[in-house]
């Protein structure tokens, strides 16, 4: 091989060696480890945000009646059906009973046999206290006679023994008249009772109302308590809203809310806070308000779903950053403030939170800082970054 050939091949090596050398060190410095971490960022501005929570929900009655049978029985009769407006006092259902009338006509013979057992406690009583008279008078005359020698002692003991005989007779027929008289009020009372539920065999509407639910039949059995339908107050509607407890504070009653149907997604109405529950859901941490219409709208059904938004306060004034620019940090929070385009952790003290994600920094900041929002990779202390428009589908 001529030494010409062998120093070309040598210097063509090199050069290439140096290239890989150099692409390798350009790589690294691109994408390696000790690459810029890619950001994005932005300056942060005065504003104000307006604390709301946000819950979903779904549509009540405040006022509800479950109308159903004292007793059992079988349903005779139904008269009223879903979707049907009745009038308080309306029959709306009727019941035959089961076995009332046998029950009925027994009371009343137990309440007949109870009033003449009243009438011949009475009279015993009376023939007692005659007795007792006579045998007062008795004794009071033998004392008299035996005070002045006429009749001996021995009959004016026994005088004395038939009026003390007289007084137990006495007592015992006042105490059986007694009982007799308390068995009577127990069987008029229990008679009343049957005749009452006799009256409730008419199911009556309480209040003017709207049918909501048809739960029996006519032929059907039902138990005492059992709803054979079901009124609700179309005027009472409200929403039930399920709210985070974490983000409940301030919640208050009276607060103006928003209410979306979900059958008119595009029209918001207007309501409020009218009652917080003191119940909070333990199993999913929500707190439960009910929520009530400024004007409810017509044909709102219950159990149609809702999303509430409920103003919790008043415009707060502050810097405003986005919730993502926001980190954790030992105590408190902090944020990546880009000084000389270096990140210095910044602590940072936080006011209110609105909805589409933005937060109030009420300490920590000032108007025109740069702060980062998103990195591609965790950032560290002075580490170089370079800021970028939108980490997907930038150059390097």
């Amino acid at each position: 091989m001529k030494p010409g050939s062998l120093f070309s091949r040598k210097a063509g090596l090199g050069l290439l060696a140096a290239v890989l050398i150099v692409g390798f060190g350009w790589v690294v410095a691109r994408s390696g480890p000790l690459s810029p971490i890619r950001v994005t960022s932005l300056r942060v501005e005065a504003g104000a945000l307006s604390p709301a929570i946000f819950g979903i929900g779904t549509v009540e009655a405040r006022r509800s009646y479950l109308i159903g049978p004292t007793a059992a029985g079988r349903v005779r009769a139904v008269h009223a059906d879903v979707g049907e407006r009745v009038r308080a006092g309306q029959v709306l259902a009727e019941i035959d009973p089961v076995d009332l009338d046998e029950r009925l006509r027994s009371s009343e013979a137990a309440h007949t046999r109870a009033t003449s057992a009243v009438a011949a406690a009475e009279a015993l009583r009376k023939d007692a206290l005659a007795r007792r008279q006579l045998a007062e008078l008795n004794a009071r005359r033998y004392r008299d006679l035996g005070g002045r020698s006429f009749v001996s002692t021995s009959a004016v003991e026994g005088k004395q023994q038939e009026l003390d005989s007289a007084a137990a007779t006495l007592e015992a027929s006042e105490a059986n008249l007694q009982g007799a008289r308390q068995e009577l009020r127990r069987l008029q009372a229990d008679q009343d009772g049957l005749l009452q539920q006799k009256r409730n065999l008419h199911l009556l509407a309480p209040r003017d109302g709207l049918v909501i639910s048809r739960d029996a039949e006519p032929g059907s059995t039902v138990v005492a308590g059992q709803a054979v339908l079901r009124v609700v107050e179309p005027e009472s509607l409200w929403v039930k809203a399920r709210l985070d407890q974490g983000r409940s504070r301030g919640l208050a009653v009276g607060q103006a809310a928003e209410i979306v149907l979900r059958s008119h997604a595009s029209t918001p109405l207007a309501g409020k806070v009218a009652r917080i529950e003191p119940l909070s859901d333990s199993v999913t941490e929500e707190r439960i308000a009910m929520v009530s219409f400024e004007r409810i709208p017509d044909g709102l059904g219950v159990g149609e779903m809702t999303e509430v938004t409920i103003n919790t306060g008043s415009a707060q004034p502050g810097l405003v950053v986005p919730n993502a620019a926001i980190k954790p940090m030992a105590q408190g929070a902090g944020v990546w403030k880009l000084t000389e385009g270096k990140p210095r952790l910044t602590p940072v003290k936080l006011g209110s939170t609105s909805l589409d994600g933005a937060v109030l920094v009420v300490a920590g900041l000032a108007a025109g800082d740069e702060v980062v929002v998103h990195s591609e990779r965790e950032l560290a202390e002075g580490a170089q970054v370079k800021v970028v428009s939108q980490l997907v589908g930038a150059p390097r």
